[in-house]
């Protein structure tokens, strides 16, 4: 019975790069010559150090590009709340999700449900894996799935006949 996974997973490696590329442009800038702007990266999280709120939005100007050029879907990124650290200062944290989150999950195994469509869609993990008995259903179901979930970065993989 043919079957596929919908995951969502973010190459680390390719991440750690970018973050890299970004903090060597941030230094080099004249705008951030002698100032504590910085990105540092821990476990799926990034974090943004800077003098001000503006300053934080001219970093993520230089960050989201190097990271969609490393194929790298910025749509993966969680925003956290602006910080006030020491002084004038401020931080704020950027969560990398991986893995579909169940709420995602349970979206995904209705919307496939509701469809009408032959498939059976069961949660395993931080994956959904949807079986079916033609490979076209299989193909109508990642159609499906691409149309209705725009807001979450999905990859499509696993594929087994």
């Amino acid at each position: 019975m043919p079957s596929f996974d919908v995951l969502s997973e973010v190459d680390l490696v390719a991440l750690r790069n970018a973050v890299d590329v970004a903090n060597r442009k941030i230094g080099n800038r004249y705008d951030f010559k002698g100032t504590d702007a910085r990105v540092e990266e821990s476990d799926k999280v990034l974090t943004l150090f800077g003098d001000s709120d503006f300053q934080l939005d001219q970093m993520k100007a230089v960050l989201l590009p190097e990271m969609t050029g490393k194929k790298i879907d910025v749509r993966c990124l969680e925003y956290g709340d602006l910080q006030k650290v020491s002084g004038n200062k401020v931080k704020q944290e950027l969560k990398v999700r991986v893995g579909v989150e169940q709420d995602l999950s349970k979206r995904i195994v209705k919307l496939l449900k509701d469809s009408k469509l032959k498939v059976q869609a069961s949660i395993q993990g931080d994956a959904v894996r949807v079986s079916g008995a033609k490979r076209d259903t299989l193909q109508d179901a990642i159609t499906l799935i691409k149309k209705e979930v725009t807001d979450f970065p999905l990859q499509y993989g696993n594929f087994r006949d």
